[in-house]
């Protein structure tokens, strides 16, 4: 099926490679889909801390703000580009479901998604945790937050490895069901079609 191990290796080492060097994707196949995946939840961490930003404008906090729609849009699409990949993978490796098979609570790409927002949380927490111009106090509260990340990552690692297997096994089934975000069609968000129905001044 998919390397779990490799996958959270990309992403941790992409944060680190990122924060001291232009975004790149050196990959192929669906490791090319998860870092892209990966760099939408890079850009996103950034663009909410300039939001909060206590010396940003008005205007630059709503051009922040739809810079953070517009990338969480294209970060909910990666999450479902890879499950379509994945489906198409086990339909090309003769991988059926079992006639009992269970649906699980969240696919494989939610799974890889939440292990690349862990994996910037671990990166800047670290950060915090080795801050020389911060007490030593808030030094040790971060370490303390570092721990259960890590022990978080660790355990939604195995999670992912387990769910990848019994999907791999037959055991469950994969079933990608569209998010379908509205705020960001002009068909379906009030604010948008009504401001486009409105008679030019």
């Amino acid at each position: 099926m998919i390397d779990v191990k490799a996958i959270t290796e990309l992403q941790l080492s992409a944060v680190e490679r990122w924060h001291h060097g232009p975004l790149d994707n050196p990959y192929s196949d669906f490791f090319r889909l998860v870092c892209q995946q990966h760099q939408y939840n890079f850009l996103l961490w950034h663009e909410e801390d300039k939001a909060r930003s206590p010396e940003a404008s008005d205007a630059e906090i709503a051009a922040v703000k739809r810079r953070i729609d517009q990338l969480n849009q294209q970060r909910n699409d990666a999450i479902e580009k890879l499950d379509d990949d994945l489906i198409e993978k086990m339909e090309t490796w003769g991988v059926r479901p079992r006639p009992r098979a269970r649906l699980n609570t969240e696919t494989p790409g939610s799974v890889i998604d939440r292990l690349s927002i862990l994996a910037l949380r671990i990166y800047h927490m670290e950060e915090q945790a080795n801050r020389i111009d911060a007490d030593a106090t808030h030094r040790t509260r971060c370490a303390d937050k570092l721990a259960i990340l890590r022990e978080q990552h660790k355990d939604l690692s195995r999670a992912l490895a387990e769910l990848v297997a019994d999907l791999g096994a037959g055991r469950k089934r994969l079933k990608l069901y569209r998010q379908f975000k509205m705020y960001n069609d002009p068909t379906t968000n009030p604010y948008l079609y009504n401001a486009a129905q409105k008679p030019a001044a």
